[in-house]
């Protein structure tokens, strides 16, 4: 996966050719990566919605997030991005969704897990849930824009699969 390499619009394009609706669960971009799908005219035929969940009762409440796994874990996990997205799914009643959840600095989060930590989800309806971890450099809005770009590839790549 190549970050910066693609394109909103290739998403939607891809997506609304399939017939599929899409779904966000942002911790760490807080909403950025659906404003950017949704900044695409037309985007209204393959976006199904996004939420931005950046507390850990929002978590919860919004997605259905264990919140004892939040109160174990913290937030940037494999296990937390997947719960994510799979809420995503369920909320939306979308057919594939994608999560975003890392630390973007400055400097380490409160258990340690070091900046430019992310964690992405991704989900199709009735398939397989999978994760990826990435470890990014930059200051904060470098970090949360690397994390948007690479959502977007992650979606791409899952699209023509």
């Amino acid at each position: 996966m190549t970050t910066g390499a693609t394109s909103p619009q290739l998403v939607i394009s891809r997506a609304a050719q399939r017939g599929l609706m899409l779904a966000t669960a942002e911790s760490l971009t807080a909403g950025a990566l659906v404003a950017r799908l949704v900044d695409v005219p037309g985007s209204s035929a393959a976006i199904a919605g996004g939420a931005a969940c950046y507390s850990f009762a929002a978590k919860t409440r919004v997605l259905g997030i264990d919140a004892d796994l939040l109160e174990r874990t913290g937030a940037v996990t494999r296990e937390v991005a997947a719960a994510m997205v799979e809420g995503a799914l369920d909320l939306y009643a979308a057919d594939l969704a994608v999560s975003t959840t890392g630390v973007a600095g400055p400097g380490p989060d409160a258990r340690g897990t070091p900046e430019g930590t992310v964690w992405l989800g991704i989900a199709r309806r009735d398939g397989e849930t999978l994760t990826r971890e990435l470890h990014l450099s930059g200051d904060r809005p470098t970090i949360r824009s690397r994390t948007v770009d690479a959502a977007l590839s992650l979606l791409v790549e899952m699209l023509e699969s």
